[in-house]
């Protein structure tokens, strides 16, 4: 319709404010008026600001077309916009996240830290625990009959002193005691001989191959401790406790990974446990240990001394896993015939090494003879160790020794 009448048409706001709307009349060429309601100061045609997304631009549509849009309505009644159905994916992905958050690290038993365990304490642990049971089974000497104990008695070592015999007693008993899981004392000796030749922080598990990394026949320590019992453990605590001994144990350790020289460290370990087992009831050791008044100490430095004649051999010689029966039968019959040498060379080797010497790593000349059952042999094996390996004489001594000597 044409004229000059200004319509002033009223509608909600987007903000629900009824925009005030001004008559804007201007005359065109042939007349006519172009009427242009201003909302709120601005023409429909501008560019919007404040909408939700910022960005977006009005387009001039009916009112009634604006009043029906759900965005402009839901604005219009000051709620905020609904979001947008997601879809069952991203649904998912939250709910798991938001389980995520919630989740606390557990460490469990198996990942701890225990406490290590010295030598002593280990030791304390047995002399206040009843062993009245196993020590009714032990055999500290060899049993000789006729001749053969008449010879020993007269040119044999000297007996062991009557106050030295308890402390004798108790490490047969304690050769005699298997790994109990329930015993807190022997699971931190397992695991604090695993952290210090490991390097590891944390505990391992009970069973599992990681033994074998170590020198175990299998995935269970207990398995080979059936000659030597607890003691060839109580020795090995030793051997990595002792700062002196240590680093020896460390040299050791590297050579049993040897590429070619290679062999189980604690099961080598262990059987210098049962040389020193056979040296103590053979009563070798009698006068060294009645020198010192003491058992224990004596011991366990000739199963050091023991198992630095075997590495020194070994390193020297270049011997294989196919050599070990013979190796392992050299080193116990000279080292039961020379305990005192034994001990003193142990004695200035570990002196040599406080005094940041190099000590040398073969035998003296004497020790480096080779009994007649060692040979030479031909054949060289490849340096694989085997789990089915088994060394000469783990569990059991030569039956044809004299007295019938035999290991617990």
């Amino acid at each position: 319709m044409e004229g000059d009448i200004g319509v002033t048409a009223h509608t909600e706001g987007l903000n629900g404010v009824v925009p005030e709307c001004k008559e804007k009349e201007t005359l065109t060429t042939n007349g006519h008026s172009n009427h242009k309601p201003v909302m709120n100061g601005r023409a429909p045609g501008h560019s919007f600001k404040d909408h939700a997304n910022g960005g977006s631009r009005l387009k001039s549509l009916p009112i009634s077309s604006l009043k029906q849009n759900g965005l402009l309505q839901s604005l219009a009644a000051g709620e905020q916009p609904q979001r947008e159905a997601e879809s069952v994916e991203v649904e998912q992905a939250r709910e798991e996240w938001e389980v995520l958050e919630s989740i606390r690290p557990v460490v469990s038993d198996e990942a701890s830290a225990s406490p290590l365990i010295s030598f002593n304490e280990a030791l304390q642990h047995f002399q206040t625990t009843d062993l009245g049971e196993v020590l009714k089974n032990i055999q500290p000497t060899v049993r000789r009959t006729g001749l053969a104990a008449l010879s020993h008695f007269l040119f044999g070592p000297p007996r062991l002193h009557r106050e030295l015999l308890e402390e004798r007693d108790l490490v047969f008993a304690i050769a005699q005691c298997c790994l109990d899981n329930s015993q807190m004392v022997h699971m931190r000796v397992l695991q604090t001989i695993y952290k210090k030749l490991t390097a590891s922080k944390l505990d391992c598990p009970r069973l599992g191959s990681h033994w074998e990394n170590v020198g175990f026949q299998g995935t269970d320590p207990a398995t080979d401790l059936r000659g030597t019992g607890f003691l060839g453990l109580m020795h090995t605590l030793h051997l990595v406790m002792d700062p002196e001994t240590l680093p020896l144990a460390r040299d050791i350790y590297k050579l049993s990974h040897h590429p070619t020289q290679n062999f189980p460290f604690c099961l080598m370990s262990i059987n210098m446990t049962r040389i020193a087992l056979h040296a103590l009831r053979e009563e070798a050791l009698s006068k060294e240990c009645n020198r010192r008044q003491q058992v224990v100490g004596v011991l366990s430095e000739f199963y050091v001394a023991t198992f630095l004649h075997l590495y020194q051999l070994w390193k020297s010689q270049q011997k294989t896993i196919s050599d070990s029966g013979f190796v392992l039968k050299e080193v116990e019959l000279f080292a039961i015939k020379n305990p005192k040498l034994m001990l003193r060379r142990l004695d200035v080797f570990l002196k040599e090494r406080r005094l940041g010497g190099v000590p040398q790593t073969s035998p003296d000349p004497v020790a480096q003879q080779h009994s007649p059952c060692l040979r030479e042999r031909g054949g060289r094996s490849d340096g694989t160790r085997g789990k089915d390996m088994h060394f000469t004489g783990v569990c059991e001594l030569p039956t044809d020794m004299e007295g019938e000597a035999r290991l617990i």
